[in-house]
């Protein structure tokens, strides 16, 4: 009787990973972004309406626009990047954003696909859409989140899922296409 149960269980096993891999998995859709920012930066609370706004700008500025010069006006002096990629400090970011990528136009909003635009105390999240190539070329949609601490009107800490890696990565590639 075991052995049956254990031949039952392992068929079983079987036919639900063959299931699901004919499936395909959600990853491979293109979502859905919202393009209201105003909304996603809205609060009742004007100190987590101000840090979301801090966050946004410095991302469409700095991060998007390339503008490193202009770190200054939303980064700490002592920064605390967590980053393994970026050096420590202000001024750590700015060689960072200076290496990853070119200096752009200003737009008024975030080109890269906004999911979510969360603040909670002195700490704001932001969620992208990132589309990746898989091994057979095919393009998935991931996701990169980024935590900021906010201090003193300033962003004084950062974090993100990076990896060590050798190659620079400009975000601004990773933009949906229509």
């Amino acid at each position: 009787m075991r052995i049956f149960m254990i031949a039952a269980a392992a068929l079983l096993a079987t036919n639900s990973a063959a299931a699901l891999a004919e499936e395909t998995p959600l990853a491979y859709e293109k979502p859905e972004i919202p393009t209201d920012h105003t909304a996603m930066l809205a609060s009742d609370d004007p100190k987590l309406a101000a840090n979301k706004r801090l966050v946004y700008d410095m991302y469409r500025i700095v991060l998007q626009a390339g503008l490193a010069d202009r770190a200054g006006d939303y980064i700490a002096e002592d920064y605390v990047q967590h980053n393994p990629n970026a050096g420590q400090g202000l001024k750590g970011l700015q060689d960072y954003v200076r290496m990853t990528r070119p200096e752009r136009e200003i737009e008024e909003v975030l080109e890269l696909p906004l999911v979510h635009l969360m603040a909670e105390g002195d700490y704001v999240t932001t969620a992208f859409v990132r589309p990746e190539q898989d091994a057979e070329g095919r393009t998935y949609y991931s996701t990169w989140f980024d935590l900021y601490r906010i201090e003193d009107g300033k962003i004084a800490e950062h974090w993100d899922p990076a990896l060590k890696t050798e190659a620079p990565i400009d975000p601004n590639k990773n933009r949906l296409e229509e």
